[in-house]
């Protein structure tokens, strides 16, 4: 008589808090609902309860957006954004993740920071202090950055070109792969008072790049943190962008609009990822996705039907035009739109132009799609409905979790914590309490702070050790030119 069959464990489900220093991320006018709190973004205590919320609820991240330009496309002026809050006003969202940190115990932090307009030798150090101060709980959103007024703004003409902007990242993170895996030992800080030794000189060393873009000859500023090399979340849909996200990603968000054409983009960054060298399982792939949720499926859809009496048309057609490059003030409302190459977000173009075939859009239909979440599916429901969403489009599209936005914050996702999470507890989709302590280990399991071997950062990681294994004597006692 043969064993029955053990049940197979479901598959986890990560969540990430999607949110942005501002007051109107991704759902454009849902600042005028009176229950939307988005205008504290400018109190630390807005963060701060926000991270014990999330904490609670078992979120592995607040994956926080940034950008550095004003959405200024959309009938050609910055008139619109300002008018309807879409993301301006805008903070820097670095300073509140030690504040966050210190109140919370497992949430990780997920921070946008534009490579094109930072040094790698400066933002290494900053990264790798934030990893510190959160116990290894910091990740790195990988941007290029996308808008022309960044650009004008920061000294330069123009924006460099869409693949352009990959290569000086390219070129970016391997200068930081150098600082964090290479120049210094695990062990070169010994703090040994009787020798009067701190660090150990013959273990640390000078990383000597000499690129197209960078030139970083000396050693790094900062001792090993606890993860060295932050998670590397990356955000990019075009050829280009998936290339680049196949090879560093450890983390990767897409857009998506139905699963059917969401597998498709995954198949093809994890069949890239595979031709890297690296475990296609090693990709953690987020879709955005927003939930309104109540406790029956007739209070939810009531819910949704009154947060849509806020949404922004003018704002929406706003956050597009800076996302895509298009002004879509340009076109009638019901003109079909046609993907055309520009040097924004590719994928904010070509999700409603060529991603769906089944269907055509127009700027009306873009508007009123993007009106509550922005780029990302909405889901309407029950604690049950919604989780049965979730757990199809992980199934269909093969993703690993979500990027929730909020339609109200902190209402969304309130209620996603409080409702829905019991939910997937229950159905053993996510974890009471993640695996352990830093960011990286949450994705990949207890025991896992460094990255992966498969990951291009752990080559730099080899040639330290392999090079402190040849040169390494004992530690040095350095000379004060006493005898």
């Amino acid at each position: 008589m043969t064993s029955p069959t053990p049940p197979l464990t479901p598959r986890r489900i990560h969540l990430n808090a999607f949110d942005m220093a501002c007051v109107g991320h991704q759902s454009p006018g849902l600042w005028r609902h009176p229950d939307d709190q988005a205008h504290r973004y400018t109190d630390l205590e807005y963060w701060t309860d926000l991270a014990r919320l999330l904490d609670r609820g078992g979120f592995d991240s607040l994956f926080i957006a940034d950008v550095l330009g004003v959405y200024d496309v959309y009938q050609g002026s910055r008139d619109a954004a300002v008018r309807q809050g879409a993301q301006i006003p805008l903070s820097d969202p670095l300073p509140a993740i030690s504040a966050m940190a210190a109140v919370t115990e497992h949430l990780g932090f997920g921070v946008t920071v534009s490579l094109t307009y930072e040094q790698p030798y400066k933002l290494a150090r900053t990264l790798t202090t934030l990893d510190h101060l959160t116990k290894g709980r910091v990740a790195w959103n990988v941007v290029t950055s996308y808008l022309e007024s960044a650009a004008r703004n920061l000294g330069l003409d123009r924006q460099q070109g869409h693949d352009d902007r990959y290569e000086v990242g390219e070129e970016f993170l391997e200068v930081c792969y150098k600082l964090w895996e290479y120049s210094w030992d695990d062990d070169a800080v010994v703090r040994d008072p009787e020798r009067g030794l701190y660090t150990d000189p013959a273990r640390i060393r000078d990383i000597a790049h000499k690129g197209r873009h960078f030139e970083v000859p000396g050693v790094f500023l900062s001792e090993p943190s606890p993860q060295r090399t932050p998670v590397v979340f990356q955000a990019g849909a075009s050829s280009r962008g998936r290339a680049f996200a196949a090879r560093h990603g450890e983390g990767v968000f897409i857009n998506a609009v139905n699963p059917a054409a969401t597998r498709k983009v995954v198949d093809d960054i994890r069949a890239r990822a595979v031709a890297e060298g690296r475990d296609p399982a090693s990709v953690k792939i987020f879709i955005l996705l927003t939930a309104v949720t109540a406790p029956t499926d007739e209070e939810a859809r009531a819910k949704h039907e009154d947060l849509l009496r806020y949404a922004s048309y003018e704002g929406a057609l706003a956050l597009y035009g800076g996302w895509s490059g298009l002004d879509l003030s340009e076109l009638a409302p019901d003109q079909p739109l046609e993907y055309v190459d520009t040097d924004a977000v590719r994928s904010a173009l070509a999700i409603f132009s060529s991603a769906d075939p089944t269907r055509t859009w127009t700027p009306d239909q873009v508007a009123r799609y993007l009106g509550i979440g922005g780029i990302g599916p909405v889901v309407v429901g029950s604690p049950a409905t919604v989780a049965d969403a979730l757990e199809r489009w992980v199934e269909e599209a093969d993703i690993d979790g979500f990027n929730l936005a909020y339609a109200t914050t902190p209402g969304t996702f309130t209620d996603f914590v409080d409702l829905v999470v019991p939910e997937l507890r229950a159905r053993g989709r996510i974890p009471v309490t993640p695996p352990g302590t830093t960011l990286r280990e949450h994705l990949y399991g207890a025991g896992t702070p460094r990255v992966r071997a498969d990951h291009p950062a752990a080559r730099h990681r080899e040639r330290g050790v392999a090079e402190s294994g040849r040169a390494r004597g004992p530690a040095t006692t350095p000379s004060d030119g006493r005898s």
